[in-house]
């Protein structure tokens, strides 16, 4: 069987990892970083981000019904997304967590393992409220909300 084959893989066997033409060189997310592959400081799952997003969402939607929707419901979501992004901004940009990310046992650093700065949390909170870049991600689980502002969601 040539290499192409191995990589693409068959139709009955599906894809290949796309690791086999380096020999298995790839590793585990966040080998490329420096990160470690397991415990603390390792790449956060897809799974814990998702569910600190859905955590603070609803927080903000909480907050956004309580102090607006009981006047005017159709300006609830975008007073949630104004929230959301305010929130983010504020804690993200202080202790590197937001209530969600605490929950579940997360923080966002820089890739040289300090704190994003305000600019760079403000950046990526816009780019994660238009939700396309939050959905694409690269080989080591980083969105591109992440890449574009260096950053890294990792275990704590």
């Amino acid at each position: 069987m040539d290499d192409s084959r191995k990589i693409i893989g068959s139709w009955i066997e599906g894809p290949g990892t796309g690791t086999e033409q380096y020999g298995g060189e790839f590793g585990y997310r966040g080998r490329r970083l420096g990160l470690p592959e397991e415990g603390p400081g390792a790449i956060a799952s897809t799974g814990r981000r998702l569910a600190a997003v859905l955590i603070d969402w609803w927080l903000c939607a909480l907050i956004a019904y309580e102090l607006i929707a009981r006047h005017d419901s159709a300006l609830a979501s975008y007073w949630a997304m104004f929230i959301f992004f305010v929130l983010s901004v504020c804690t993200l940009g202080t202790v590197g967590r937001t209530p969600g990310k605490r929950l579940v046992g997360l923080r966002v650093v820089r890739l040289d393992g300090g704190r994003p700065s305000v600019a760079q949390v403000a950046l990526r909170s816009l780019l994660l409220l238009l939700a396309i870049p939050a959905l694409v991600w690269d080989r080591d689980g980083r969105g591109l909300h992440d890449k574009a502002v260096a950053t890294v969601e990792i275990r704590t």
